[in-house]
């Protein structure tokens, strides 16, 4: 159990519903009467929702039964992913609203290490940046020479980035997975 005295960005709590929460902030507050409190925000791991919780000074709250392993992506099969686990070699199938906008940076083979809640999976880590190549694009025009300028470009995975009019079909290039943008090419 944690008391609120633990509290800190990113901690992982379980509340009275029985799902497990992220704390994206917290503040500390003494009002004109009675004990100090804890306002926070969390971030529901389950469904990314985001809600606000008032906690008295003290309170507790459970621990999750959260875990985390390495599992590889092997491939996508209509709406579904497929994981295998690296230790028991089982393979995993997760929903695409499940990995959400992360399926875009996977490739075929790639490791990650992902997040267990009851030994389902609910997300996958990834690095803050990824180099994938350039399956399709539009040909950067002699006369299109502005400072700044991008086109649209699909990549090995089927991501759809802006990139710089130099880019050609085949550049192997890095890109952020946070913000989806360009950061250079290899």
């Amino acid at each position: 159990m944690y008391s609120t005295t633990d509290f800190r960005r990113g901690l992982k709590i379980e509340l009275d519903d029985k799902k497990p929460y992220e704390i994206i902030e917290f503040q500390h507050f003494k009002p004109g009467k009675g004990g100090a409190m804890i306002r926070t925000k969390l971030r529901g791991l389950l469904n990314g929702r985001v809600i606000d919780k008032t906690f008295r000074s003290g309170e507790k709250v459970e621990k999750p039964d959260l875990g985390t392993t390495d599992m590889q992506y092997l491939y996508k099969e209509g709406s579904e992913y497929i994981f295998m686990d690296m230790e028991s070699y089982e393979q995993v199938h997760v929903s695409e609203e499940n990995v959400g906008e992360k399926g875009g940076f996977l490739k075929e083979a790639d490791t990650v290490p992902v997040l267990l809640y009851k030994g389902e999976l609910i997300d996958i880590e990834l690095p803050s940046s990824v180099y994938l190549v350039v399956s399709h694009t539009e040909p950067g025009v002699q006369g299109d020479r502005v400072s700044n300028a991008t086109k649209p470009a699909t990549l090995e995975t089927g991501l759809l980035v802006q990139v710089p009019l130099f880019i050609d079909i085949g550049t192997r290039i890095k890109v952020d997975t946070r913000t989806c943008e360009y950061l250079g090419r290899e």
